[in-house]
């Protein structure tokens, strides 16, 4: 499932005393831009203020009434300066816009620095950062300070915002379902549920009882019973598993992708063990990766926190997320550890198809059989940005950072799904994580976006975000 790209609003600011041609220019080289690299725009009518830019308090608040009408249509809005700009009339435009805000300013060509050719977008920005500054407007701003929209590094600056809207908008009202108690053996996944709240992630508890209850309500002759076995069987490898393990697991699938629906779930939580292997003869692990697949963000064990991680980074790389143990070392390469989870890893970050075994931990406990459902391989090689979370003393805090996934080899004989990642200074991450109270778990998604997710949580979201350091 991958997320539709950030429909942008553009604002064009200008003043007076430059020449309007700029705004008519900078508003088509924009616009077309943004729609060749997959954005939606909406703009100002051009007739509704002088070349549909701002340059009054007066027409910014023609330009919020615009963005009132076209709530809910846009993610993000694009301050674009073509030149100064008027702080006013953008103060009164963006104070309400609900939304990120990029600040693009033109940059001057050193052949035009006549009075009537000179753009001072430069200097504009300043201007328009300080008032938003001290109105307490959130704004976003990247480098180089004024940038030209044909340069490479303003089309980076833009998937860069995407982002940090995807996330924002993601979070900011978000519901997590968390299905079974907290694993009775593992404080280590406690969470506080009103400071999710009051930061608009909203949890729906349910109890495994009901889930079980409905797995045996559903008839073998159901269509979405069916349907979930067809789906299982073409996404991994099933040899040797008895088919009553294959229909068990399929039910508890049917049940949770009903759940998801009856609450509108954006990610989940679930008791993995030992209830459903000991009652259910089976493990769900399975389940968990073909929902990260299709960009469902959910975790084992009933970690919440790791659930919100993991559903931050689906929104900000657009790729499927993983949780992960803090496993093992790898011998004596202080860079380097193995990440590991039963089977929940997505089978596109696989290196080849996975296939399903019994579980080989948990087997111990409920006997030889009656644990199966856990997609065992090895997870390929990929850069990819890392971050958990947890709350404190009412506060939703998160530490973000970026590593890969190496070709480095595993014993054939190690359980599970696993890859060898690479970090550096990861000694002192590890420091970090044992010091803060962050879980045994880590969360996981391809593709570098620190500096995003640290925007759209720090910036937008109010959470406390750290850089893990010892």
């Amino acid at each position: 499932m991958i997320a539709e790209k950030t429909t942008f609003a553009l604002y064009l600011g200008n003043r007076g005393m430059f020449p309007g041609s700029l705004m008519a220019s900078a508003r088509e080289e924009i616009t077309s831009l943004l729609k060749g690299w997959g954005h939606d725009v909406i703009a100002l009518d051009e007739n509704a203020t002088r070349f549909g830019a701002v340059e009054t308090p007066e027409e910014g608040r023609v330009f919020a009434d615009f963005l009132e009408e076209n709530k809910g249509k846009f993610g993000g809005v694009i301050l674009c300066l073509p030149n100064f700009g008027d702080e006013n009339g953008a103060m009164a435009a963006l104070k309400n816009a609900g939304v990120p805000i990029l600040i693009q300013a033109y940059p001057d060509d050193l052949d035009k620095m006549a009075p009537e050719l000179r753009r001072d977008a430069f200097c504009g920005k300043f201007s328009i950062m300080d008032v938003f500054w001290q109105a307490g407007i959130k704004y976003t701003i990247d480098q180089p300070h004024t940038v030209s929209p044909q340069d490479p590094r303003f089309k980076d600056s833009i998937e860069y915002f995407d982002s940090v809207c995807r996330v924002y908008n993601g979070m900011k009202d978000m519901t997590l379902g968390a299905l079974g108690a907290r694993t009775t053996a593992f404080k280590t996944v406690r969470f506080d549920e009103v400071a999710l709240q009051r930061n608009g992630i909203t949890v729906e508890a349910l109890d495994l009882s009901e889930v079980f209850f409905r797995m045996g309500e559903l008839t073998s002759g159901e269509q979405a019973l069916k349907d979930k076995i067809a789906r299982l069987t073409d996404y991994t490898c099933w040899d040797g598993v008895p088919e009553d393990r294959l229909e068990q697991i399929a039910r508890l699938g049917v049940v949770i992708d009903q759940i998801i629906d009856e609450y509108s779930l954006d990610c989940l939580a679930l008791r993995c063990w030992v209830e459903l292997q000991a009652q259910m003869g089976i493990s769900p692990c399975v389940l968990l990766s073909e929902m990260n697949d299709r960009g469902i963000a959910a975790s084992c064990e009933v970690d919440v926190g790791n659930a919100v991680a993991m559903h931050a980074l689906r929104l900000a790389t657009n790729q499927p997320p993983i949780c992960l143990d803090w496993n093992n070392n790898y011998g004596d390469d202080d860079d380097k550890c193995i990440l590991f989870h039963c089977g929940s890893v997505a089978q596109s970050l696989m290196t080849a198809e996975g296939h399903i075994t019994d579980h080989a931990i948990l087997r111990n406990v409920v006997g030889e059989g009656r644990a199966f459902g856990c997609n065992v391989g090895r997870i390929k090689p990929f850069p990819f940005t890392f971050a958990s979370s947890l709350t404190s003393e009412g506060r939703v805090k998160f530490y973000v950072g970026e590593g890969e996934f190496t070709s480095d080899e595993i014993a054939e004989d190690f359980f599970g799904c696993a890859g060898v990642a690479k970090m550096d200074k990861l000694q002192d991450v590890l420091t970090f994580v044992g010091r803060n109270g962050f879980r045994h778990h880590v969360s996981c998604s391809p593709g570098n976006v620190q500096k995003a997710l640290i925007e759209a949580m720090s910036n937008y979201l109010g959470y406390d975000v750290d850089v893990p350091q010892a």
